[in-house]
C-alpha cells in the first residue's frame, strides 16, 4: 500500500509547497537551486491567477506563485506530460510578472525585481539532444556568452534524467530531487535525511497523517493521473501504428509524422473530455493539454 502521496499530482504538488504551513519546506528547496545572490528568507504566498490587461486577454494560473520580502517572485509549475511549445508558455509565464512590475506615475525609474520560472518535468523536453541535461538554467546572455540581464531566469528540471541512488546524494539539490522522484514509492524515510526541513516533509506527505477530505483529493488527482496516462499512452501507440501504415502505403516520411501528430491530438482531445467528465475548471483543462478554451467548450 502507497505510505505517502505523489508529488506529481496537483494536490500533491501543493500539499507539499503551496500550503501557509509549508513555507518553510519551500523555502528550503528554492535555496537549494537558486543562486546566492537570490536565496530566500521568507515568502508570500500570491494568488496563482494573473489577469490580462484587459477583460479579453488570457489570463495565466499557475501552480504556485510566490514573493520573497525582498521582491523577488518565483513560479513553480509541476509539469507531468509533456506539452508544444511549453518553453514559450514558461517565458510567457515570466514576463506576466515583469510587466505587473510596471508602475504608474511619472517618477518610475524602470528597476525591476528578479523573476524566476521553476519549471518541474516529468519528461525530456528535447529528447533528440545527445547529452541530457539535468537541470538547465536559462537567462538571457549576449553573443559573447555574457549575461546581459540576470533578473530573469527560467530553471528546467528534467526529472527522468535523474538517477542518483540514496548513496549517491551529496547535496541539498541531490536530496530534494530523490525526495521528489522517488516519494510514492518509498515505504519509510531513508536514514541520510536527517534534517528537520526533510523530517517534516516526509511527514506532511504521509498519508496516515491526512484527514479525509485530504484523502479524498488525493485519490482524486491519483486516479486523474493515471487515466490520462492510460489515454495519453493509447492514442501515442495508436498514432505511431497509423504513421507507420500511412508511411509504408505511400513511401513518404509525412505519413508517419501525420499518424502521430492525429494521436497526439487525439489524446489531448480525450484528456479534456475526461477531466469535462469530473468538472474540472476549463482553465485548467487548458493548461493541462494545451487546448484552447474554445476547442474545450466545443469537446462532447
Amino acid at each position: 500500500m502507497q505510505k505517502y502521496i505523489n508529488p506529481y499530482t496537483d494536490f500533491g504538488f501543493k500539499k507539499l509547497f503551496g500550503e501557509e504551513a509549508n513555507k518553510d519546506l519551500l523555502i528550503d528547496f528554492l535555496n537549494a537551486l537558486l543562486p546566492k545572490k537570490h536565496k530566500v528568507k521568507t515568502l508570500d504566498f500570491l494568488n496563482p491567477e494573473i489577469l490580462g490587461v484587459s477583460p479579453y486577454d488570457r489570463r495565466s494560473v499557475f501552480d504556485v506563485l510566490c514573493e520573497a520580502k525582498s521582491g523577488e517572485k518565483f513560479i513553480l509549475e509541476m509539469q507531468k506530460a509533456k506539452q508544444a511549445f511549453f518553453k514559450d508558455r514558461s517565458f510567457y509565464y515570466l514576463s506576466q510578472l515583469i510587466r505587473q512590475q510596471g508602475q504608474k506615475g511619472e517618477e518610475w525609474n524602470f528597476e525591476l525585481k528578479a523573476v524566476y520560472f521553476i519549471g518541474i518535468l516529468d519528461f525530456i523536453y528535447e529528447p533528440n539532444e545527445p547529452d541530457k541535461v539535468l537541470i538547465r538554467k536559462v537567462s538571457p546572455k549576449d553573443q559573447f556568452g555574457n549575461v546581459f540581464y540576470d533578473k530573469a531566469e527560467m530553471i528546467y528540471i528534467q526529472m527522468p534524467v535523474f538517477d542518483k541512488t540514496e548513496s549517491e546524494l551529496e547535496s541539498r539539490e541531490d536530496k530534494w530531487l530523490f525526495f521528489l522522484k522517488n516519494l510514492p514509492s518509498l515505504d519509510a524515510i531513508p536514514a541520510i535525511f536527517k534534517e528537520k526541513v526533510f523530517k517534516k516533509a516526509f511527514h506532511t506527505a504521509e498519508l496516515a497523517s491526512m484527514s479525509e477530505k485530504d484523502l479524498v483529493r488525493h485519490e482524486h488527482d491519483q486516479k486523474i493521473l493515471w487515466d490520462n496516462y492510460a489515454v495519453w499512452k493509447t492514442a501515442r501507440d495508436e498514432g505511431h501504428e497509423e504513421g507507420r501504415e500511412e508511411g509504408r502505403e505511400e513511401g513518404r516520411e509525412e505519413g508517419r509524422e501525420e499518424g502521430r501528430e492525429e494521436g497526439r491530438e487525439e489524446g489531448k482531445a480525450e484528456i479534456a473530455r475526461n477531466m469535462k467528465k469530473i468538472g474540472l475548471a476549463t482553465s485548467l483543462i487548458a493548461e493541462v493539454t494545451g487546448l484552447s478554451p474554445e476547442e474545450i467548450e466545443r469537446l462532447d
